[in-house]
C-alpha cells in the first residue's frame, strides 16, 4: 500500500509487490520503549539459523497478528449481526461482505505497519505525534473505547454463557462470571499466546456455514443479485443493520490489537541479529520481506473474516430467513441456521463456535483499551510483563473484564446486546481512523514507510464512509426512526 523509490538492493519481485511509501530516509524517531531483556542478544553472539520451513508449515508460520485480529472479529458480537442481517433482510445485505474487505485491509495493514516501522503501539506513537492537548482529546476517545469495550465484553461473555447453557452446562449467568475471571487469570498469570493458538482453530468451526452452502438449497440467482447490491431495500432498519455490520467489521478495538499485538510478536523474535527492531534499523531486504510477510497474515486473517461474514448471511438467509423477514432473539433461534448441515447437532456445533470465538475475543477486548491507554500514559504494557512490571495494564484489563462480567448479569437478551455492541463501535470507529491516518501518514514517525497514494485513498475514504455509517448510527439509536 506504499512504495519505495527503486534501489539496486531490493528485490525487483518486493519492488513490484511491495508497494512501499514515502521518502528513502528512515525514521529518526527512536522507540520510547525498552524492549525486554530476552528479546536482545549479546553482541557478540552469532545469530542462530533455524531450519527453513516449507510449504504449509511455511504458510502457517507466516500467519499471527492477522489471523488472530481476524478470527476475533468474527466474535459473538460480529456472528449475532451477520444472523440478524440475514434473518432480517435475506440476501440483502450480501454486498457489505465485498465491499468491506478492502476498507478492513486498508484500516489493519496501516495499523500493522505502524508497529513494524516504528516499534510502538499506537497508543504510544500519539504520544509521540501529538502535543499535550490533543493527547487529552484522543485520552478521553481511548476512555469511551474502553467503556464501549465493556459493553462488547459483556455481549461476549454473555454469549459464552448462551453457547454452554445450549451445551446444557449450566446457567448462562454464572459460566459468563467464569469465563470473566479465568481469562482476567489467564491474561495475568498465564499466556495469551498459548490461548490463541487453541482457540483461534476452534474458531474454524464458524466454516460449518460453508457447508450449509452446499446442502441448505441455496438460491444462488439471489445470492449473487445481493452480492452486487441489487437486492438491498433501504429503510432505517437496514440501515441501522448496516452501521452495525461496518461497526462488527471495522472496530477500533481492533486497530489498537492489530498494532499492540505486533509489537509483542517482534518482542519476542530471537531469530537474527536485527530481531525485534523497527524496520529502518534492520537490513532494506529484510525489512521488505518482513513487510511483504506481514501483509500476507494480514490479508489472510482479513479475507477469513469476510468469508466467514459471507456464509453466516448467505445460510441465515437461506434457512431462517427463507421465507420472509425473521428475528433472532436467542443463541439457539440463530444455531437454526446450522440444522442443514448438522441436525439435531446444530446447537452443539453453534455453541462451540460462540463460545470459542467469545474466548478468544474478550481478551482482545479487554486489552486493546488497556494497551491504547497504557501506551498514551507511557506506562509498561504487554502480557510478556508480570502484573507487578504492568500493573496499569494488568488493572485496566481487569477493570474492562469485571464491567463485561456485571453487565452480562443484567442482560436477558444477548443477541440484542450483540448487535448493540457493534452498533457503538460503528459510530466511534471515524476518530480513532482520523488518529491512525495522522500517524502513518506522518514523515518524522514512520520515515519511508509512511502511506502512500493508495494506503491515503483507501484510508481516508473509510474515515469517510465510517464518518457516515456513525452519523447514521446515532441516528437510528437515539431517536429510533423505525
Amino acid at each position: 500500500m506504499t512504495r519505495v523509490e527503486p534501489s539496486a538492493d531490493i528485490p525487483e519481485s518486493l519492488e513490484q509487490g511491495g508497494n512501499l511509501a514515502g521518502e528513502a530516509s528512515p525514521a529518526t524517531a527512536a522507540p520510547d520503549r525498552a524492549l525486554p531483556p530476552s528479546s536482545s542478544k549479546p553482541s557478540g553472539e552469532p545469530p542462530s539459523s533455524p531450519r527453513p520451513k516449507t510449504g504449509p508449515r511455511a504458510f502457517l508460520g507466516v500467519l499471527g497478528p492477522g489471523l488472530v485480529t481476524g478470527v476475533a472479529d468474527d466474535d459473538p458480537s460480529g456472528v449475532a449481526t451477520y444472523s440478524q442481517a440475514g434473518a432480517a433482510l435475506g440476501v440483502g445485505m450480501l454486498w457489505t461482505a465485498p465491499a468491506s474487505l478492502p476498507l478492513m485491509y486498508a484500516v489493519q495493514e496501516i495499523c500493522d505497519r505502524t508497529a513494524l516501522a516504528t516499534g510502538d503501539s499506537l497508543g504510544t506513537l500519539v504520544r509521540r505525534r501529538f502535543p499535550t492537548a490533543a493527547r487529552w482529546v484522543v485520552g478521553v476517545l481511548v476512555v469511551a473505547l474502553i467503556v464501549a469495550n465493556c459493553l462488547n465484553v459483556a455481549a461476549d461473555l454473555a454469549a459464552i454463557g448462551s453457547g454452554m447453557e445450549l451445551l446444557h452446562a449450566g446457567r448462562d449467568h454464572v459460566w459468563a462470571a467464569v469465563a470473566g475471571a479465568g481469562l482476567t487469570a489467564a491474561l495475568a498469570w498465564g499466556s495469551f499466546e498459548r490461548l490463541a493458538k487453541v482457540f483461534k482453530w476452534l474458531c474454524l468451526v464458524l466454516f460449518a456455514y460453508v457447508g450449509v452452502l452446499f446442502v441448505a438449497n441455496v438460491r444462488w440467482g439471489a445470492v449473487a443479485a445481493g452480492t452486487l447490491g441489487l437486492r438491498m431495500t433501504w429503510n432505517w432498519t437496514s440501515i441501522g443493520l448496516v452501521v452495525a455490520v461496518l461497526g462488527t467489521t471495522i472496530s477500533p478495538y481492533m486497530f489498537f490489537w492489530q498494532s499492540g499485538h505486533r509489537v509483542e510478536e517482534m518482542r519476542a523474535e530471537s531469530d537474527t541479529t536485527h530481531a525485534s527492531q523497527p524496520l529502518p534499523q534492520r537490513p532494506r531486504k529484510a525489512a521488505l520481506r518482513n513487510l511483504f510477510l506481514a501483509r500476507i497474515d494480514v490479508f489472510v486473517g482479513m479475507l477469513v473474516s469476510t468469508a466467514a461474514m459471507f456464509a453466516i448471511m448467505v445460510s441465515t438467509a437461506s434457512t431462517i430467513g427463507r421465507n420472509g423477514p425473521a428475528t433472532i432473539k436467542t443463541a439457539s433461534d440463530a444455531a437454526a441456521a446450522l440444522a442443514p448441515i448438522a441436525g439435531q447437532s446444530a446447537s452443539i456445533i453453534f455453541a462451540i463456535g460462540f463460545v470459542s470465538t467469545g474466548v478468544l475475543a474478550v481478551p482482545v477486548l479487554a486489552s486493546s483499551g488497556s494497551i491504547a491507554l497504557a501506551g498514551l500514559l507511557g506506562k509498561p504494557w504487554g502480557f510478556d510483563l508480570s502484573v507487578r512490571r504492568a500493573p496499569v495494564f494488568y488493572s485496566l484489563i481487569g477493570a474492562g473484564t469485571v464491567g463485561g462480567i456485571a453487565i452480562s448479569y443484567f442482560s436477558d437478551n444477548p443477541v440484542s446486546l450483540l448487535v448493540l455492541s457493534a452498533t457503538i463501535n460503528g459510530i466511534a470507529a471515524a476518530p480513532f481512523l482520523v488518529v491512525v491516518m495522522l500517524i502513518s501518514n506522518s514523515r518524522t514517525l514512520m520515515g519511508q514507510y509512511r502511506n502512500g497514494r493508495l494506503s491515503t485513498f483507501f484510508g481516508w475514504f473509510t474515515v469517510a464512509v465510517m464518518t457516515a455509517a456513525g452519523l447514521a448510527g446515532l441516528y437510528v439509536t437515539i431517536w429510533n426512526p423505525h
